[in-house]
């Protein structure tokens, strides 16, 4: 019997998150993407690993200072181990971006007459540009701030851009080096467009404006250096719920913290001295190996507003329209529709709006007693919560779960949830302890005296933004088992019931990962009794070592497995004895991969769920997850198609190897297969197929209420 609990047989969880967020810089390098699309990518790979730090590296840092040194129950490596192998690879990634954007996308933009210019490069027209720019729009926003005996360093706040300066009085250059620092202004745009020759289009950075421009800042002194700087912070949230009498207010008082953090990454010019650097370090506390020279614009991420300039189509991918759903079309009311089969969603490439509008409908139908709905991040003007403001305010009843705890959209959600409190909802603000990651819709409808319950079930937030970008499926249903369990689902988070017996749903965190064991060894028996047997499993991350060891166990009992892991990935495939049968792909591509999707082959008569949960130990233990089975038979072959057709992605998809490298997926023949690309054909294909003109057909979400 193998021991499954060998270091060697599992990929760290820090190390295997550096190695996601290195595919997505692989986008970044690819020539055959358009150049904006290149330049979000770099943003997104730069946005990502600020996260990483405020959160995943904040952490260890926490335990190294707590003298925790107890090894992580699957690699085996100590917080100080994953934190020096975390410095050392992040280093080399970083690296690769700035190297990426230099030497291969900003060259490739010039070629096209876009240029970012320093102040050297500056035409005269464009210099009296930028002087008048900077003295009417720029200087009255700057404060220079210096730091000395009565000064103190400042507490610049998290993530910002930062001007060091060091300046000598030249009346009395005894007194040797001053320092200084200037925040560049997060109320100004980071790049400004300048005068440009006909056909071209040339910008410049705000901190190199404020550079060349820093002797009106400080009259009288010679400015010796000058060089950007950004400190990247501590940003996760410490609340004791167990003592907090009111859950929001404490989310508030924490997120005042979060700017304020303690220092976690220090990066800096590539041109900056050594001095200024020492200099910084020293005041921050940081050792050397978190700070990190960058040669290239600190805080890329404003890419992503360049990526909107008008007027740059061709640079970007061609637009994918949402399609209507295939099951929808034809359909003139949602709620019969749904009467009559199961509706199954595939986000991006069919649209939301049925969503938005089964929400809306609810909300503005006389016959409609009662919405019920998980919220855990919506944008900002979000369609959904405002059709339940209205509901509230046509006398239905309106409970709605908003999850504070949803991390770095806590601002978000406390600003709607106050505001659906006051529209008169019942608001639940999550289980003590739990993030409620669940999403699920409970219509509560008087049809022929009688009532009846419609339901959503989702992989995805109720986001009608990142649901234009996110790949996620969604169900309706009216079956009568789904709206029992809908209903005692709610009625478990807003009372003190306990969890009940579920018809057809299985929960998180009382019985999810023991539902997954429990159809794991049923294929490992088929297997054994000489069955076909197969699992498929597509999620985001893979982190829980008890599922790992199951799949292991599988894999040694002849079960073939796929698996399709767009992050984190702890399992280590093809190890001889242990792992040969599992296969494991990441696809990264033009749409963020979020749905969960788990198969079980069950000797032919495969079991199909879709989920909120990825099989990461946090969504078993400490998160309210939903696990629900697609009944119908059209669409679990549907979804089953869908698993066919990313498992043949030879375009996007990556292979992860025995040694924790991800290597891509050998192209198959001339035209590789892009998984992305052919579903959306595919919605594009099932609207032509009915005769209709595809944007005609896209349904329109209702924006006004009815007249009555």
């Amino acid at each position: 019997m193998n021991d499954f609990h060998l270091p060697a047989y599992y990929i760290n969880r820090e190390l295997s998150w550096v190695a996601f967020n290195e595919r997505v810089l692989e986008e970044a390098a690819r020539p055959e993407n358009p150049l904006f699309e290149r330049l979000k990518f770099i943003a997104i790979a730069s946005s990502n690993f600020d996260e990483f730090f405020m959160v995943r590296v904040a952490g260890l840092k926490d335990q190294v200072k707590a003298g925790f040194a107890k090894p992580d129950n699957k690699s085996g490596m100590t917080p100080r181990e994953q934190l020096e192998a975390i410095w050392e690879r992040t280093q080399v990634v970083m690296n690769k971006l700035f190297a990426v954007l230099k030497h291969e996308i900003l060259p490739e933009l010039e070629r096209v007459g876009i240029r970012f210019l320093k102040t050297a490069q500056l035409q005269d027209e464009q210099r009296a540009f930028v002087h008048d720019f900077f003295h009417h729009r720029l200087y009255p926003v700057l404060t220079p701030m210096a730091v000395d005996a009565s000064h103190p360093f400042p507490m610049l706040l998290n993530k910002s851009l930062n001007l060091a300066v060091l300046l000598e009085n030249a009346e009395e250059p005894e007194e040797g080096p001053l320092f200084a620092v200037v925040q560049v202004p997060a109320v100004v745009p980071r790049f400004l467009a300048l005068p440009s020759p006909a056909g071209e289009a040339h910008f410049i950075l705000l901190e190199d404006v404020i550079r060349e421009h820093m002797d009106t800042l400080f009259q009288g002194y010679s400015i010796l250096e000058t060089s950007a700087f950004r400190i990247t912070r501590n940003a996760d949230l410490t609340i004791d719920e167990d003592e907090t009498e009111d859950l929001l207010e404490a989310i508030q008082e924490e997120l005042k913290k979060r700017k304020m953090g303690e220092p976690v990454r220090l990066a800096v010019d590539a041109s900056m001295s050594d001095f200024l650097k020492r200099t910084l370090q020293d005041w921050l506390e940081l050792e050397d190996s978190e700070v990190y020279r960058i040669d290239g614009p600190l805080d890329p991420s404003f890419f992503f507003k360049f990526y909107g300039l008008p007027g740059y189509d061709a640079l970007r991918f061609e637009p994918y329209p949402p399609q209507p759903p295939r099951d929808l079309l034809g359909s003139a009311d949602l709620f019969e529709t749904i009467r009559q089969r199961d509706v199954l969603l595939h986000h991006p490439y069919e649209s939301f709006d049925p969503v938005v509008e089964f929400v809306q409908r609810a909300a503005d139908d006389p016959n409609v007693l009662a919405i019920k709905q998980t919220l855990y991040r919506v944008s900002g003007d979000s369609p959904i919560v405002n059709a339940l403001l209205r509901a509230a305010d046509n006398g239905k009843q309106v409970t709605v779960l908003v999850e504070l705890k949803a991390r770095f959209d806590e601002e978000n959600n406390i600003v709607w949830a106050k505001r659906l409190e006051k529209a008169g909802c019942h608001v639940i603000y999550g289980i003590v302890g739990l993030k409620t990651h669940s999403k699920i819709t409970l219509v509560v409808r008087a049809e022929n005296g009688e009532l009846r319950r419609y339901v959503h079930l989702s992989t995805g937030n109720y986001n009608d933004t990142t649901a234009r970008i996110y790949t996620d499926l969604g169900m309706f249903t009216s079956r009568e088992a789904f709206g029992e369990d809908a209903s005692h689902f709610f009625n478990h988070l807003s009372g003190y019931s306990k969890p009940p017996a579920w018809k057809v749903i299985t929960t998180a965190p009382a019985g999810l990962r023991e539902r997954f064991l429990g159809l794991i060894e049923r294929e490992i028996a088929h297997s054994q009794a000489g069955k076909p047997a197969r699992i498929i499993a597509k999620m985001n991350a893979l982190t829980d070592k008890e599922i790992i060891e199951a799949l292991y166990k599988a894999s040694c009992a002849g079960v073939k497995i796929d698996l399709i892991v767009r992050g984190i990935c702890c399992l280590r495939p093809g190890i001889e004895g242990v792992s040969e049968n599992i296969r494991v792909i990441s696809i990264v591509g033009r749409f963020l991969e979020h749905s969960r999707i788990y198969c079980f082959h069950n000797g032919g008569e495969a079991d199909v769920f879709l989920s909120s949960a990825d099989w990461m130990t946090r969504n078993m233990i400490a998160r309210v997850e939903i696990l629900f089975p697609v009944l119908q038979e059209d669409l679990k072959e549907r979804i089953l198609h869908i698993l066919d057709i990313m498992l043949r992605d030879d375009a996007k998809a990556r292979v992860l190897q025995p040694d924790g490298q991800y290597r891509p997926v050998a192209a198959q023949g001339p035209h590789p297969l892009n998984s992305q690309h052919y579903f959306w054909e595919e919605a594009f294909r099932a609207v032509r197929s009915r005769g209709a003109d595809p944007a005609a057909l896209r349904l329109k979400p209702i924006t006004t209420a009815p007249e009555r």
